[in-house]
């Protein structure tokens, strides 16, 4: 089996060689992202692998489809950058549901106490043999009121963490877990998420009900000083809105390890470039604000289980026609793309 691997970073290439050469599955890497200008690479080949801000729009799908590719491999759990609508009984796509949720809530953690705590700012004063204390008070955790808006396993593992820095956990999801709630976790909806809580954390995905969830008007309910963690999906947030919310001392904290324009800016070096994104830049220039870029997957652990899975996925629709972890659209929800 021939893939062609989109988008392709250092980082990638070593999970995916132990088990493609484990499985008899052949890598293509390219650099590029997957785009209608790029697509004619995967002539010849049998799959797409394809990550996140790899474009999958309905041209390119029927350019992969006329190219006689059969499987659209997606290396993450979130699948918006492909019309699935358009898929539907065309091609055959695959995502990793859950590689390493420990990975990413973990993550989300480490940016919030790196703030609440100014460590980043502690970190670049002593390199200066700067040992001033003034500016840096923070603030526990302990107490403190946390929202979990999208309770899979990401968010229930984020909830674990906090339940044990001793916070009060409330969570918010369209399908609320009987699992959750055994934690002794509340249930309320948006509003009570954003007029209680002094944390707020993003674990859902992205859908037309999603986007922009937090907004405008959700920033106005909102405490004032309320620290806001997206490790989802940048578009969950206004951008704009972020930034005014922060202006205007509303945010006290803003982590960020995903952005709503970020495909033309995140897992590339622009250091040497003018940054023409005025928002992103400003949102970085602001001391309460930890922007990464999209880093909150990346460790040895999620890597190997993504390339295994993946693999897994590929193999399966070989051998059987089937997968556990295909995704389509069908009524609104996942189920049989083959219909």
């Amino acid at each position: 089996m021939k893939i062609a691997f989109f988008d392709t970073k250092p980082y990638d290439k070593p999970s995916f060689d132990k088990f493609g050469e484990k499985h008899g599955v052949k890598f293509k890497y390219f650099e590029t992202k997957l785009t209608e200008d790029t697509v004619n690479l995967a002539r010849g080949y049998d799959g797409v692998c394809v990550f996140v801000n790899d474009v999958i729009n309905a041209s390119v799908i029927d350019s992969l489809v006329g190219l006689g590719v059969k499987t659209i491999a997606l290396r993450c759990a979130g699948y918006n950058n492909v019309d699935v609508k358009h898929a539907k009984g065309k091609i055959r796509v695959v995502r990793v549901p859950a590689y390493s949720p420990y990975a990413v809530a973990e993550h989300a953690i480490a940016m919030l106490l790196t703030s609440i705590r100014r460590i980043h700012k502690s970190y670049l004063r002593t390199r200066d043999f700067n040992f001033s204390l003034s500016g840096l008070t923070g603030f526990d955790l302990h107490g403190k009121t946390v929202g979990v808006i999208g309770t899979g396993k990401i968010g229930q593992v984020f909830i674990d963490i906090c339940k044990g820095f001793g916070m009060h956990v409330l969570a918010y999801d369209k399908f609320p877990s009987d699992k959750v709630k055994e934690k002794g976790v509340e249930y309320v909806e948006l509003d009570k998420i954003f007029e209680l809580c002094d944390v707020i954390s993003l674990h859902c995905p992205l859908t037309d009900e999603t986007y922009h969830l937090i907004d405008d008007k959700a920033i106005e309910k909102c405490k004032k000083g309320v620290a806001i963690i997206n490790t989802s999906r940048g578009a969950l947030v206004d951008a704009e809105a972020l930034l005014h919310g922060i202006k205007t001392r509303k945010i006290g904290t803003a982590c960020l390890d995903v952005y709503e324009e970020e495909g033309d800016h995140f897992f590339e070096d622009k250091s040497g470039h003018i940054m023409d994104d005025d928002v992103l830049a400003r949102l970085i220039s602001m001391p309460n604000v930890i922007v990464t870029s999209h880093q909150a997957f990346l460790t040895e652990e999620a890597l190997s289980a993504i390339a295994e899975v993946t693999v897994d996925n590929l193999l399966s629709l070989k051998a059987t026609g089937e997968c556990v972890n295909e995704v389509c659209y069908h009524a609104g929800e996942i189920g049989d793309c083959k219909k």
